[in-house]
């Protein structure tokens, strides 16, 4: 038994050597199949019809009958697409499980489209019952599962993009790993989260914005920040208000030609380092006012105060900073 063991250990060793050594000539082919031969261009093209590898630059035929590794079907739009693939949605960390697992459709009708009798609706009743309860099978996935659930209301609310989602679904699932939850609420972690996921894409969020929309208290909100930022070592730019122009540009209506001259306004105040030590978003809002009667197109104080968060105090007191110091004329 001795001698037959060392045997197969024997053989899988040669069989992995045998798999590294055709990994390697498989490596090396496909690097020769990037460069061609002839004029060194990198630009080749695949011609599908002709299952032909071709240089654009020369028109060489560097490889011929290699094999289409895509779908054997067509599709001419996305409706066809999602019908004919044959594989199920990506994964996602916006779901406790990471949407790997299946799901019974509440429609009471089978995979044919037919509709399902009377008589098996109670047994699919059931089934969707106890598959609801298989999903979410410890406390943990529980937690887990309405914390994402409130992370995705949060963010459904500020109108976020699916790359913001994923990265404060990745934030909570990081602070999970480390036990950073006790001892703290799961939405105030939450929303902690998803403002570090703001920071991080480049979508500027205030914490008043983001307290607006979940069910704590601006200061826990910053507090936990803070203490999850520290724990799982971000490392975040400090916003700058030109992130914000944009956003109240539209929200305000605003033509290009004043986002641009704010935008403008604000990089002359960075490089004269008025915009240190102040708020990135009463910043924005004066440089956008100033824009505004420069342009032609002016908004009251109140009005930009409004769509900012912030106050007409503040406004006054930033523009006539940045009147000043980059002697702006302003003409009322």
């Amino acid at each position: 038994m001795v001698e037959v063991e060392k045997e197969r250990i024997i053989e899988r060793a040669k069989a992995r050597e045998v798999t590294k050594e055709r990994q390697k000539e498989l490596g090396e082919y496909e690097e020769s199949k990037a460069v061609c031969p002839e004029c060194g261009s990198r630009q080749l093209v695949q011609d599908y019809e002709r299952a032909e590898l071709v240089c654009d630059k020369c028109g060489l035929v560097i490889d011929e009958d290699f094999m289409d590794m895509g779908p054997e079907w067509r599709a001419f739009d996305h409706d066809q697409r999602m019908k004919r693939s044959r594989v199920g949605a990506p994964m996602t960390y916006t779901i406790h499980d990471k949407g790997l697992s299946t799901m019974i459709d509440w429609r009471n009708r089978d995979s044919y489209g037919r509709s399902i009798s009377s008589k098996n609706r109670a047994q699919l009743y059931r089934l969707r019952k106890w598959q609801r309860r298989i999903r979410v099978s410890n406390a943990t996935e529980r937690n887990l599962a309405f914390a994402l659930s409130e992370l995705d209301r949060m963010a459904s609310a500020l109108g976020l993009s699916r790359n913001v989602r994923e990265t404060a679904a990745v934030v909570y699932r990081k602070a999970v790993d480390k036990n950073l939850i006790r001892g703290r609420s799961i939405e105030g972690v939450a929303a902690a989260a998803l403002y570090a996921a703001c920071r991080q894409c480049s979508v500027p969020r205030t914490l008043d914005e983001i307290a607006e929309v979940s069910r704590v208290s601006r200061k826990e909100i910053g507090r936990t920040y803070r203490f999850i930022s520290r724990e799982l070592d971000l490392k975040l730019t400090p916003t700058s208000p030109i992130d914000y122009v944009p956003r109240f540009c539209s929200g305000l209506k605003l033509k290009g030609e004043v986002q641009s001259k704010a935008v403008e306004i604000l990089r002359q105040a960075a490089e004269k380092e008025l915009t240190s030590g102040r708020g990135p978003t009463g910043v924005a809002a004066a440089a956008i006012y100033i824009a505004s009667v420069i342009c032609g197109d002016r908004r009251t104080q109140r009005e930009v105060a409004d769509v900012a968060g912030v106050t007409e105090v503040t406004i006054r007191n930033r523009y006539k900073e940045l009147a000043e110091e980059l002697d702006i004329e302003i003409l009322f």
